[in-house]
């Protein structure tokens, strides 16, 4: 068990490929994630992240 404030790592790692190119339909074209999606990545817990990935693999992106 890890100290009461110990920094808990994450589990869902992000989906970024490295090719930060955004379509014209407004998604990236490495991670098929919205702008949003992307800007808000680093503040989200892992059940945030979780749910941005099934809407990952509902657009076909995942």
């Amino acid at each position: 068990m890890f100290p009461a404030g110990f920094p808990r790592q994450r589990v869902v790692l992000s989906p970024c490929v490295g090719v930060c190119e955004l379509r014209p339909d407004g998604l990236c074209a490495g991670c098929g994630r919205s702008v949003a999606e992307i800007a808000a990545w680093s503040t989200m817990d892992d059940e945030a992240r979780l749910r941005v990935m099934e809407r990952l693999d509902a657009r076909g992106e995942g």
